[in-house]
C-alpha cells in the first residue's frame, strides 16, 4: 500500500512558532524532506531512524529541482513511507506547496497540508505592526517579487488598492518594483518596512518611504531573505522597543 505525504509549515524560523500538529506528523514521519529555509532546531522532533533529505531552494543559490522533489516524495510514498515534507512559514504560501499537491494526486499519493504560520505575517507582528487595520489598511495583499514569466505582477493596479503590500523574496528585484508602484500612483513618502530574518535572533530591520527602502537596506546591510511591507501600518513598527527588547533578553 502506498503511504501518504504531508505538506507541513515549519513556520517563519522561531523553533517554537511551529503547530502542535506539525510535530507530532514530524515524529511519527519516516522520511523528511527538508527546505533550506527551515530552522535545523526542529530536527529534533523527528524520529532518530528517520531519514532527512535536504531539498534547498534559495535565490541566487544552486536549487534542488522542482520535479527531483516530486518525484523523491512519490517514490517514497509507493513504497510505503510516511513522508514529511517541512517547508518554511506556510507550504502554501510561495512555498510551491500547490504544484506538489497536484503531482501527488497525479500519482495516486495521498497527501494533507499541515498549515504553518507565515513570515508576511510573523515578520511584521514582532515590530508590532499589523497588517490590517480597520483605520489604515481594509486588506493585504501578499505578493512575490520574483513572479513567473508570463504570469508577472500588476504593480500599478496593487498601487491602487489601499491594502498593505507584503512583498517575499523581492530584495532583488525592490528597485523596479518601487519604480512600478510609484508609476502606478503609489506616493514615494509611503512608509516602508524590511524584515530580515523575522522573529530569528539575528532579525534585522529597517523602516524607511517607499522611495528611500532600497537605499535603507543597502546601508543597513539587509538582504535575503526579507519580508519588505509597504503601507500605512507600517508606521506602527516599534524598531527600538524591539531592539530594547532583544538586547535585555540576550
Amino acid at each position: 500500500m502506498n503511504g501518504k505525504v504531508y505538506l507541513i509549515g515549519a513556520g517563519p524560523g522561531d523553533p517554537e512558532l511551529i503547530t502542535l500538529k506539525a510535530v507530532r506528523i514530524l515524529q511519527s514521519a519516516d522520511v523528511v524532506l527538508i527546505d533550506d529555509l527551515v530552522n535545523p532546531q526542529l530536527l529534533v522532533h523527528v524520529r532518530a531512524d528517520a531519514r532527512i533529505i535536504p531539498v534547498g531552494k534559495r535565490g541566487g543559490c544552486q536549487s534542488t529541482p522542482q520535479a527531483f522533489i516530486q518525484r523523491q516524495m512519490i517514490q517514497e510514498a509507493q513504497a510505503g513511507m510516511t513522508v514529511a515534507r517541512l517547508k518554511g512559514g506556510d507550504p502554501l504560501m510561495f512555498g510551491r506547496g500547490g504544484e506538489e499537491i497536484e503531482a501527488l494526486r497525479a500519482a495516486g499519493i495521498g497527501v494533507e497540508v499541515i498549515s504553518g504560520i507565515t513570515s508576511g505575517i510573523a515578520a511584521p507582528a514582532t515590530l508590532g505592526v499589523p497588517v490590517t487595520h480597520r483605520d489604515w489598511a481594509p486588506g493585504v495583499t501578499f505578493i512575490t517579487g520574483h513572479s513567473r514569466e508570463g504570469n508577472e505582477v500588476n504593480w500599478a493596479a496593487l498601487a491602487a488598492t489601499r491594502t498593505t503590500l507584503v512583498i517575499y523574496m523581492g530584495v532583488k528585484n525592490l528597485p523596479d518594483i518601487v519604480t512600478r508602484l510609484i508609476a502606478g500612483g503609489l506616493a514615494a513618502d509611503t512608509t516602508a518596512l524590511a524584515v530580515q530574518s523575522g522573529t530569528l535572533a539575528q532579525q534585522r530591520q529597517v523602516k524607511a518611504t517607499l522611495a528611500t527602502l532600497h537605499a535603507a537596506m543597502l546601508a543597513s546591510a539587509i538582504g535575503s531573505p526579507a519580508i519588505v511591507v509597504i503601507g500605512a501600518v507600517a508606521d506602527l513598527a516599534q524598531i527600538a522597543a524591539y531592539t530594547e527588547s532583544v538586547a535585555k533578553a540576550a
